[in-house]
């Protein structure tokens, strides 16, 4: 059974494209010829200008750190609980 499903998987690419089994018939041709490995080390070309000017990075960073603040506080634990007054001593 694991052969036979080994032997069956090697010819799949072929028993795919026979028009009675593999593919609908409103499908697209295949290409004649694979696609081409993605330009993956293509760099773009060099800006020529500031994508963030200083003025707005210097702003979006102290909103960022005023939110960052603003949050530290929002989560900072609760105030201890009084004790209860029989817990407390008195002398």
């Amino acid at each position: 059974m694991l052969a036979s499903a080994s032997v069956l998987g090697g010819c799949s690419s072929q028993i795919a494209d026979m028009p009675a089994i593999g593919l609908p018939a409103d499908a697209p041709e295949r290409p004649k010829e694979p696609g081409g490995y993605l330009p993956v080390h293509d760099m773009p070309p060099e800006r020529h200008e500031e994508a963030i000017k200083p003025a707005e990075l210097a702003k979006i960073q102290s909103e960022l750190a005023a939110a960052r603040d603003r949050q530290a506080v929002a989560s900072a634990p609760a105030k201890p609980a009084r004790k209860h007054p029989a817990e407390t001593k008195t002398p």
